[in-house]
């Protein structure tokens, strides 16, 4: 079940509602052996999540893992900052990005890729309430244009 392909673990919706997403990144993430298991058991929280450089490294902030309640002896710090592995590339790109447009890094998704948990990170700028509301707007406006079209093709 986890070894092979890729299978979604969590997802930060309300990183698409808040955020114009412009770029996106696949990151590894170090984690302990608890954090593993926890992970597994889907006990993973992005919604107050954020990522930023720091002195030439990308760190994870506020992602809460849940502690892995049948570890025996070794308990894992659940909102503790975690390291992503990124490429120097990408994390030169990832820095030009935040410094000079005020982007921010946000996750998007954990997901299993080869028996690995990955992170995909978004850049993006923050939306303002106008812009939300404008999605909403769309949003229904495409879900009546399906409706009359499933009406349509009956």
């Amino acid at each position: 079940m986890y070894g092979s392909g890729m299978s979604d673990i969590a997802t930060n919706r309300k990183a698409k509602r808040d955020y114009h997403i412009t770029e996106k990144f696949e990151a590894g993430i170090e984690l302990k052996g608890t954090e593993v298991k926890s992970i597994r058991a889907r006990h993973v929280n992005l919604t107050e999540a954020f990522a930023r450089v720091d002195k030439g490294e990308v760190w994870l902030y506020n992602s809460d893992i849940r502690p892995y309640e049948q570890a025996s002896h070794e308990y894992h710090v659940p909102n503790r900052n975690r390291r992503l592995l990124l490429h120097k590339k990408e994390i030169r790109k990832i820095a030009a990005l935040t410094e000079q447009h005020g982007a921010t890094v946000v996750p998007l998704r954990f997901y299993w890729k080869n028996g690995r948990v990955k992170v995909e990170l978004g850049v993006g700028k923050g939306k303002d309430q106008r812009d939300k509301r404008q999605d909403l707007k769309q949003k229904a406006h495409d879900r009546e244009v399906d409706r009359e079209m499933a009406r349509f093709n009956k």
